[in-house]
């Protein structure tokens, strides 16, 4: 499969290379970007969790996009990965997205979460997207929002994650 790129007006959106294993272990490495999942990655788990998301777009052709600035600094990650029917939600598609602490604020998570949910429903034909993130983590929910996604309480969860401690989800899906 070929290589996968979506510019957007302050961002470019690409899937990922061997030469991005640094930065993404920088990301999870950072305690205050991880805190809403058990905190930070070793190298070897980062590693295997960049692996899931080339094998995402290679099984699917969609899946999670390095976020770049126009000059090429790498800003962290957003788009759409099928999740396993072994989730507590059965089996889905989840927008997901995560930024350096340094590109907080400025709007680029809506941004490159805007354009991966409209790659999913236009070149994937996806029908219904989710995303969940921990009640208190608010700049997640105000992309949520700023998405037009609709909370949906019916869906929220509780699942063991490898953060040592059960983790509980709020579930907004699109409209």
């Amino acid at each position: 499969m070929s290589a996968f790129e979506m510019i957007t007006p302050r961002l470019r959106l690409r899937s990922w290379d061997r030469d991005d294993c640094a930065a993404f272990a920088a990301l999870n490495a950072d305690p205050e970007v991880m805190a809403d999942l058990g905190g930070p990655l070793d190298r070897t788990a980062s590693d295997e969790k960049l692996n899931r998301y080339r094998q995402a777009y290679l099984d699917r052709g969609y899946g999670r996009w390095v976020i770049e600035n126009r000059q090429g600094a790498f800003l962290g990650y957003a788009g759409i990965m099928h999740v396993a029917g072994d989730h507590p939600l059965g089996p889905h598609n989840e927008i997901g997205w995560r930024l350096c602490r340094a590109a907080w604020g400025y709007g680029y998570a809506s941004e490159a979460a805007h354009a991966a949910l409209q790659d999913g429903f236009d070149r994937v034909g996806l029908q219904r997207v989710i995303s969940y993130t921990a009640s208190d983590n608010r700049r997640s929910q105000a992309v949520m929002e700023r998405l037009g996604l609709r909370r949906d309480p019916s869906l929220d969860f509780t699942a063991e994650y490898d953060v040592g401690s059960p983790w509980s989800g709020l579930v907004w899906v699109t409209p």
